[in-house]
């Protein structure tokens, strides 16, 4: 998941660093470099957000000109598409715990972004959403 933002020059230096479609993920950094790097973090940290809120997270819209694109670790892009799929079928952390047969704490863990998962475990959950989880290199 590639989210695009824009990087604006600050006018006491630096980049202030936006994101179209995650509002809340606001930054700045010195220079281009640690601008980057604070927006892979601001990024990261506007999740939150949306799984404290049980809320779905915007997909990403393609860049426009003067924008460029923040790649979301995939390790929380793999959960934040476990966590719009759970928001879209109305599926809470208690039903999806009974149908994997484990319980709703596994279940938080597994939604938790600080909790680090296996990814064979999150396949399971997608598999008990009646979805396949696939992955391909380019």
């Amino acid at each position: 998941m590639q989210y695009p933002a824009r990087f604006a020059p600050d006018e006491d230096g630096g980049f202030v660093v936006t994101f179209r479609d995650i509002a809340e993920a606001i930054t700045q950094g010195e220079d281009l470099e640690d601008a980057m790097m604070m927006a892979k973090d601001a990024l990261v940290t506007a999740m939150d957000f949306y799984f404290d809120d049980k809320r779905t997270v915007p997909p990403p819209s393609p860049a426009q000109e003067d924008e460029a694109l923040v790649t979301l670790p995939s390790s929380v892009a793999v959960k934040v598409l476990l966590l719009n799929e759970m928001i879209g079928q109305k599926v809470s952390a208690s039903d999806l715990a009974r149908r994997m047969e484990t319980s709703p704490q596994e279940i938080n863990r597994l939604i938790d972004l600080r909790h680090a998962t296996k990814i064979d475990t999150v396949e399971r959950a997608f598999n008990a959403l009646g979805k396949r989880l696939a992955m391909r290199l380019t």
